[in-house]
């Protein structure tokens, strides 16, 4: 037998050999992605299944402060039939592997900046749930890391990525609906007490002092971790930033604006109150602009009253017609309030929950990949359109615990005043800044 024989016959038992899966990982490897997630907990959850739908992308490590965590979700990950990841504790470790392509974002929102600037700082691309920060002067810190690395860093607000959103945006820049000269922005949810909690020893598997991270040190809670940080200004940043972000997102982006004139936040206050939650549960938020056009959001947070028969969504008014448009879809209807058309997802996405799950992501994920790969040219959520974003419900936070009507500039979104601007950065704690 010559040597050309031998090896044909030993690669034809290999193959024979070979499962589906170690097939895959061979063929095209020179192109295969590798990704590392950030906070396991709950979006953390819809990362997983959204990369693991992406060609020639592998989900290899899961990080996460929480040991009992990182192992739950490390053996769930495996039991469906993905090759087990590697499990860290602290992300310093992802930063010096460079065989590690991506880092994606879903932590508690204190940890979204210092996560992405140190990501891109050390030479991986990043995938950030929004909001991109807890304050306006972390989106610029991660703007100019962007710039510096020529990284790409895609934000997670999903629906930009939605083929229904981005058919409606079309139709509104043809001019279906005249002069759209305003949106109406809603969320609803029924979200019970977080009760009162006490100053008790962190859980043995929680590393708490990880788990703050940037923000001062502080004492451990009972009722905090896993979600309820977001109700408290030490880690979270209220229903604004929360949830309000995506609608307001996408009503400014069909709208063709960036930052408003004038910021006024109404009937904000705790109504279900008797626990420690520091923030409204209810609040109304009017961002005005230019040629007295203005986007609304509604947000009660316990209270889930749907408008229009949906949770969250986007109304959006014109001089020829209206639309609804949610993640799952849009309506148009003429001015006599008349249904004209109806155009819904081929497949749905979660609107409410907190894992927040659906085909959006596979679609965002697929866009970011697909702009590493250089197989697109935009990413359809880059930093720079996240931090707008973001600093409109940032705005509304200012003028909340101000008590204020802002005034903004059009071209930076800062506001004049001087107590508001403040809350325009935050205190780290020593060694732990952000810094681009």
């Amino acid at each position: 037998m010559d040597r050309r024989t031998m090896i044909k016959g030993a690669g034809a038992t290999l193959g024979m050999a070979m499962t589906a899966r170690s097939y895959a990982r061979i063929k095209g490897a020179n192109d295969r992605l590798s990704v590392a997630i950030v906070g396991v907990n709950s979006r953390g959850q819809a990362h997983m299944s959204a990369f693991t739908k992406v060609p020639n992308v592998e989900v290899t490590h899961f990080c996460d402060v929480d040991s009992a965590v990182l192992a739950k979700r490390a053996a769930a990950f495996a039991a469906k039939g993905h090759a087990a990841p590697r499990t860290e504790g602290d992300y310093r470790k992802l930063l010096d592997n460079k065989a590690i392509d991506i880092i994606t974002i879903a932590t508690p929102d204190h940890w979204h900046a210092k996560l992405a600037v140190d990501g891109m700082k050390s030479g991986h691309h990043v995938y950030c749930e929004k909001p991109i920060g807890i304050a306006p002067a972390e989106g610029e810190a991660m703007i100019a890391a962007q710039k510096s690395t020529g990284r790409q860093l895609q934000v997670g607000n999903q629906q930009r990525s939605s083929p229904e959103t981005r058919q409606l945006l079309a139709l509104v820049q043809a001019g279906e609906l005249g002069d759209v000269y305003e949106a109406q922005t809603w969320y609803a949810n029924n979200r019970g007490s977080i009760g009162k909690g006490q100053q008790v020893a962190p859980p043995a598997t929680l590393d708490w002092d990880m788990w703050q991270g940037p923000r001062p040190r502080a004492a451990y809670r009972s009722n905090l971790v896993p979600y309820n940080w977001h109700w408290f200004w030490q880690y979270g940043t209220g229903e604004l930033c929360n949830n309000a972000m995506h609608e307001l997102d996408i009503a400014r982006w069909l709208m063709g604006v960036t930052y408003p004139t004038k910021v006024e936040a109404k009937g904000a206050k705790r109504f279900h109150a008797g626990d420690d939650w520091e923030m409204y549960d209810s609040l109304s938020l009017d961002l005005n602009y230019d040629n007295d056009r203005v986007i609304r959001w509604n947000g009660q947070s316990c209270n889930a009253m749907q408008t229009y028969g949906r949770g969250r969504g986007v109304l959006l008014l014109g001089t020829k017609g209206s639309a609804v448009v949610d993640r799952n879809g849009f309506e148009l209807y003429d001015l006599a309030g008349k249904s004209i058309r109806q155009v819904m997802a081929k497949a749905t996405s979660e609107t409410t929950g907190t894992v927040g799950e659906g085909v959006l992501d596979v679609y965002h994920a697929n866009n970011f990949v697909d702009v590493i790969r250089g197989k697109a040219t935009t990413l359809n959520s880059p930093i720079t359109e996240g931090h707008i974003s973001t600093t409109l419900c940032h705005l509304g936070n200012m003028a909340y615990r101000t008590n204020s009507v802002l005034t903004v500039d059009p071209a930076t979104g800062r506001p004049s005043s001087a107590e508001a601007m403040k809350l325009w950065s935050v205190a780290y704690e020593p060694g732990w800044e952000v810094k681009a």
